[in-house]
């Protein structure tokens, strides 16, 4: 398969799982009824974020298909998997409102629901900075 196709194929497969999570995590914390009002009341941002998520997989795969043995490529790994892990974090965030009351941390739960735009916002400004920054590396690779 050639290195472009298998890239786009894992990058949907990587935001496609990444909307499963989303759903299974809200839907045990929850239920379904609330994962599914959630996601229609908020489809943008949580589409928004997987597909970025997707993105970044992609360009992973691609990147790492054409620096294979490289030392770099492992902190370029690290970089766009931090970027990627703190947008998770961001984007999720917000669902805590529903577990931290049960563990005694109502005062930040209720921070952190009331600022859950915010948050999403956050995370697609990480989403696209981790997506320009291994962009950037695989037009370095490529131009070479």
């Amino acid at each position: 398969m050639e290195e472009k196709t298998r890239a786009v194929i894992i990058g949907l497969l990587g935001a496609l799982i990444l909307l499963a999570v989303y759903f299974s995590i809200i839907t045990l914390i929850s239920g379904w009824a609330f994962a599914w009002s959630q996601f229609t009341s908020f489809w943008y941002f949580i589409l928004a974020l997987s597909l970025g998520f997707g993105i970044q997989v992609g360009l992973y795969v691609f990147l790492q298909a054409k620096i294979k043995n490289n030392a770099g490529s492992k902190k370029i790994v690290a970089a766009t998997g931090g970027t990627s892990g703190a947008a998770m974090i961001s984007c999720c965030s917000h669902y805590l409102v529903n577990i931290l009351p049960i563990i005694g941390i109502s005062g930040v739960a209720s921070l952190i629901g009331q600022y859950q735009k915010e948050l999403f916002w956050v995370a697609i400004g990480l989403n696209i900075m981790g997506i320009l920054f291994i962009g950037n590396r695989v037009r370095k690779v490529v131009a070479v």
